[in-house]
């Protein structure tokens, strides 16, 4: 027997010495130690020793346990240790070197638009009101006088969520729930992301903002749609901003006209400096910034007002739309592209 634990203690030193990992250590515990170990195995010989031998034998066996747990332990701590010492090495941080800064965070530029568009409706007494992002058929298109035949639900290719439900293509349904639940007057803008199934390009997102806006009360004439949208151009764009009105065409507001304002890089001329044509406003000298009407009388009806005793005006833009003739973008994907070369440049 103390042959066999000599043999033994000496195999387990020369594998403990080449154990490269602590992992390769656990196993060589495993390997002598554990539940089928063989200083276990010797152990439960013992019953098949000589009683008077036995006392002997054990003492020797226990000898050898601790030392061989002793010389675990100690090759455990060279090896945290050697593997500390790698790491400092290989680790390490040059202090001299600059550090990396944390860039500060601004207001993303449709967020600056939408705020300063809001801020001039607001100045002239315009109220706030948001309504949801998925929208029932009958807000979105029917009540805007929109059937489910009419050939205008083909200028807004829809992302529908289900038969009845879809994403909105406009922020109109806020105007449809606003009138529902409150009488005249009512002087009201509603700001908010609306959805197409557009192709993504220069001038096309199938995700964009829209500000709408409407007035009701008993007397609102055209006049009064000419005098606030002027107001807001200006405020937008220049103080001596020129701008015009062309009939156009919605379902839900007659008559409907199109807003535009004097090139905001020719000033109107339709020529570069350089007598080039504009590449802006392709010569014209306008550019088209929003749609706007008096209320059809049907969408009255919807909602529940006397068309003879009330009137109004409702008009809609695209934020977009509007921050790219501010700032002069030609590319509505830069908003949406998160590049920071892009974004610093309206801190």
């Amino acid at each position: 027997m103390k042959k066999s634990l000599e043999a033994l203690r000496e195999e387990f030193l020369d594998q403990i010495g080449r154990c490269p990992s602590e992992q390769e250590l656990n196993h060589l515990r495993v390997e002598y130690l554990g539940r089928k170990g063989k200083l276990t195995h010797l152990l439960r010989g013992l019953r098949e020793i000589a009683p008077e031998e036995r006392p002997t034998v054990g003492d020797e066996l226990n000898r050898l346990r601790r030392f061989l747990e002793d010389q675990l332990e100690m090759r455990l701590k060279e090896l945290k240790a050697r593997e500390r010492e790698r790491t400092l090495r290989e680790d390490r941080v040059d202090i001299t070197l600059p550090g990396s800064r944390w860039e500060r965070g601004s207001t993303h530029p449709i967020t600056l638009m939408m705020d300063e568009i809001v801020d001039v409706f607001l100045g002239m007494g315009f109220e706030i009101a948001r309504g949801p992002d998925i929208e029932d058929d009958y807000h979105n298109f029917e009540a805007l006088n929109i059937p489910k035949d009419h050939p205008a639900r083909d200028m807004q290719d829809t992302f529908f969520v289900s038969q009845s439900l879809l994403l909105r293509t406009h922020t109109s349904p806020v105007q449809i729930r606003v009138m529902e639940r409150r009488r005249p007057p009512l002087q009201v803008i509603a700001p908010g992301a609306v959805y197409r199934h557009d192709e993504l390009d220069v001038t096309h997102s199938p995700m964009f903002h829209q500000v709408e806006g409407f007035m009701v009360d008993e007397h609102i004439a055209f006049s009064d749609l000419k005098g606030v949208l002027t107001h807001f151009a200006r405020q937008i764009f220049h103080e001596e901003t020129r701008v015009r009105f062309r009939p156009s065409f919605f379902p839900f507001t007659e008559p409907s006209v199109e807003m535009d304002i004097e090139c905001v890089l020719c000033r109107g001329k339709g020529t570069t400096s350089d007598h080039q044509a504009c590449r802006v406003c392709k010569a014209s000298g306008w550019l088209e910034v929003l749609g706007a009407g008096m209320i059809d009388p049907e969408v009255f009806r919807f909602v529940g007002y006397r068309p003879e005793k009330v009137s109004g005006l409702a008009f809609g833009m695209g934020v977009e739309r509007i921050a790219m003739l501010k700032f002069g973008i030609e590319d509505i994907r830069l908003f949406f592209q998160n590049d920071m070369r892009f974004l610093r440049q309206f801190r």
